[in-house]
């Protein structure tokens, strides 16, 4: 027959009562998501990724690394990216 403690059986079953109607699962509060820069000048024209990088004459994955801060844009991207922003028309002009 195995030994069992009747202290660590009383503050298990202690447990069991004081915590029944309570979740035993805890979640922790979610940090809202900052926007890298370029993420803000993309969403700010109303672009789609892919039209982006076609403005800007990369690729997609470019924007992605860009976005995820693995790699930084040019001064002259960072411009381009800037101007396309305070006009989004010029983007039209610049997929053509």
């Amino acid at each position: 027959m195995e030994y069992s403690d009747p202290m660590i059986e009383l503050m298990n079953s202690l447990e069991l009562i004081v915590f029944k109607d309570k979740p035993q699962k805890i979640t922790l509060p979610q940090k809202p998501k900052t926007l890298t820069e370029i993420e803000q000048l993309r969403k700010g024209t109303g672009l789609k990724i892919a039209d982006f990088a076609k403005a800007l004459g990369v690729t997609v994955s470019t924007v992605k690394e860009w976005e995820s801060k693995r790699a930084r844009p040019s001064a002259t991207e960072l411009k381009l990216m800037r101007l396309i922003h305070s006009n989004p028309m010029l983007s039209k002009e610049l997929m053509d």
